[in-house]
């Protein structure tokens, strides 16, 4: 038996990397009979039985320092969301429900605003301001240009790290410039559905000559949010934290309660309203949730 990383897994198969070798394997019966979707996802470090050649049995999964459910990863440090400064629009909801996700999951969230050709010479859309103010990492970046991609590679250095977003926002384009030789599959939006097309079929782990490891995933236009206790959504909110001692209830939820103070900032606007705006939302489906469990 050998320890290894499980480096991507599609077609019932998981492909296991043990120094600079690649074994095709299978999963112990036990883990189909769970029917359990993480029980061996791509990044996770693994114990393996040889049986013949290059394949062997998956027959342990050791334990995560982190998991993220969408996409389905292990063990990684941050993730870097790219939206494209238009064609696709960017989905705001979209990127505070992923936001929220890599809170609740305990990794780094990066925000990279992609097509920067876009822009018409600003430096930045007006909406991404608010996200600076909380102070999430923001890279602007351009492949035609050549913008960002000097400073997403030294942001992924030494990372184990996830590329995630919409299909279309360039994600595969963004990691090919980063590092050539990669020859990651593109594709063009498509006009008439004004969305992308999924050119990533599956999350596949992909080692940098930098240092530390990437993964290339499938472009998702929904998300749904992760099961949470309805009064811990507001602490994946970071700018509520200074105002949430502020509030006159213990366990306020900033919704209808008086006296609170995460409301009165955004009555102030100390705090961005189209974000609390999504809160709310959340919040009504987090309710929803706690119903349904």
């Amino acid at each position: 038996m050998f320890e290894g990383v499980l480096i991507r897994a599609y077609g019932g198969f998981y492909y296991v990397k043990k120094g600079e070798e690649v074994w095709e394997c299978s999963l112990r019966g036990k883990f189909r009979l769970e029917k359990n979707t993480s029980t061996a996802l791509v990044g996770d470090r693994v114990k393996v039985t040889p049986i013949r050649g290059k394949t062997g049995r998956i027959d342990e999964v050791l334990p995560r320092s982190t998991e993220l459910f969408r996409p389905p990863v292990a063990n990684i440090d941050q993730a870097v969301i790219v939206f494209a400064v238009q064609s696709p629009d960017p989905n705001l909801t979209l990127l505070d429900r992923f936001l929220v996700l890599a809170e609740h999951a305990n990794i780094l969230p990066v925000i990279c605003l992609n097509k920067a050709d876009l822009l018409s010479g600003r430096r930045g859309p007006e909406w991404l301001k608010p996200y600076r103010k909380i102070g999430y990492k923001t890279i602007i970046a351009s492949t035609k240009l050549q913008e960002g991609i000097e400073e997403l590679r030294e942001v992924l250095t030494g990372r184990a790290s996830v590329f995630a977003g919409p299909s279309g926002v360039g994600k595969s384009s963004l990691l090919n410039a980063i590092q050539p030789g990669l020859e990651l599959k593109t594709g063009e939006i498509s006009h008439k559905l004004k969305r992308g097309k999924h050119t990533t079929r599956h999350v596949e782990l992909l080692p940098l000559l930098t240092g530390g490891y990437v993964m290339d995933s499938p472009g998702f236009s929904s998300l749904d949010l992760p099961k949470m206790e309805k009064a811990n959504l507001g602490f994946f909110f970071p700018e509520f934290e200074g105002f949430i001692t502020d509030c006159k209830f213990n366990g306020c939820l900033h919704s209808h309660e008086p006296h609170c103070g995460v409301k009165k900032a955004v009555q102030q606007g100390l705090i961005s309203g189209d974000r609390y705006q999504n809160y709310l939302a959340f919040l009504e489906e987090v309710t929803q949730q706690e119903r349904r469990y």
